[in-house]
């Protein structure tokens, strides 16, 4: 049996004794919570690659180049510098000092970041990275020795902070919960044990079943029509959103991720959910098979981001596509001596039918509002 059976084979068995333990049911924020972050054996806390490279340009692959994933700061290093001069504003209009970046990654972004800031002849502020990831905290420390002075990780955060705060790609791996309508009736879907089979460790790619209960939860709108439909609310979410409104004395929030504002969220069209798993670079809607080897994220609800944050005191600097906050934050002008590949890569970033139209970024702020270059042009919020 390989390490990676192993591993897989100890947190399904822990799952399994976790179901047992609920009655033969937990929700699936639970389940999802359990198969990313469970210590040592979750998707994210155990020793598999996820983060991979682009391929070099004129190749004829898309896909990345190990790892299960590629997240805009593998792909290019003018994401990073293209957000620094959106951090640098927001510093500097802040009069604050620190950088405090959730789900760091591979350390890409952070590394991007702090050598764009050197490059703008900026002092380095303090930059704190608070990751669930053990493993990945290994390969952030190697790949940002050089600015080990500056950066420093934490596993919780503080009573009271200030600062520019920043998420690539952290709010999709949120656990969210799932709700199911049925015939005109609401349950909550989750997750129980296959009790058909002789023993979970025969099959343990089949071990776990959706099972689904009656419940009050809704979602934040009604869904027109009668149609059975499945989708996702996210108070786990909107939970860390009022925690950063909570602690943040003054400064700014940043966040980018791929989602839809309430009304297309909610779109009686999109009736099967957001839910997805990544692996070896391929996509699929199954997250009860290959559990710890794989992804599990969904799509955000910016709509419920921003009525998270302003009920809990923050302010919306702005909202919009990640093609037009990159490029209000200068990225064309970065392009100018880019090399090829550099710009063949910089343009899935950008391009509708790539990462530029699906993915939104999410600017809140603490203290005085002010005009934040990410959504000078092309902003959204009037959507929300």
């Amino acid at each position: 049996m390989t390490t990676t059976q192993s591993l897989t084979g100890a947190l399904q068995d822990h799952m399994a004794r976790t179901i047992a333990e609920r009655g033969g049911w937990i929700g699936f924020d639970e389940f999802m919570a359990l198969a990313l972050y469970t210590p040592g054996l979750g998707y994210y806390a155990n020793d598999s690659v996820k983060f991979g490279s682009m391929p070099d340009a004129g190749t004829s692959s898309a896909s990345g180049k190990g790892g299960d994933f590629v997240t805009a700061p593998e792909m290019t290093p003018l994401f990073g510098q293209s957000l620094t001069n959106q951090i640098a504003q927001a510093l500097e209009l802040t009069q604050t000092s620190e950088i405090w970046e959730f789900g760091a990654g591979s350390g890409a972004l952070a590394l991007q970041v702090l050598a764009s800031l050197e490059a703008l002849g900026l002092p380095l502020p303090r930059y704190s990275i608070v990751d669930l990831s053990g493993t990945l905290r290994v390969r952030q420390q190697q790949i940002l020795e050089k600015y080990a002075h500056t950066v420093r990780w934490v596993n919780q955060l503080p009573d009271s902070m200030q600062g520019v705060v920043i998420g690539n790609e952290v709010l999709d791996a949120m656990p969210v919960k799932l709700l199911s309508r049925v015939g005109g009736v609401w349950y909550e879907r989750g997750v129980g044990l296959n009790s058909t089979l002789p023993s979970a460790r025969d099959d343990r790619a089949m071990s776990f079943v959706w099972s689904e209960r009656r419940t009050e939860l809704r979602p934040p709108c009604e869904i027109e029509g009668e149609q059975d439909y499945l989708t996702e609310i996210h108070p786990q979410a909107e939970s860390f959103i009022r925690t950063l409104a909570d602690k943040l004395g003054v400064g700014a929030v940043f966040l980018i991720d791929y989602g839809f504002p309430e009304h297309e969220y909610y779109h009686p069209q999109r009736h099967m959910g957001t839910v997805m798993c990544h692996r070896d670079h391929q996509s699929d809607p199954d997250p009860l098979r290959a559990v710890g080897l794989k992804d599990i994220t969904a799509h955000v609800n910016f709509t419920g981001i921003a009525l998270a944050a302003q009920e809990a005191g923050l302010g919306v600097l702005g909202y919009c596509t990640q093609a037009r906050f990159l490029i209000n934050c200068g990225l064309v002008g970065l392009l100018e001596d880019a090399s090829l590949a550099e710009r063949v890569h910089a343009q899935r970033l950008i391009m509708e039918h790539e990462m530029g139209e699906l993915f939104k970024a999410i600017g809140l702020y603490k203290g005085e509002p002010w005009q934040a270059m990410g959504f000078v042009q092309g902003d959204r919020t009037d959507t929300l």
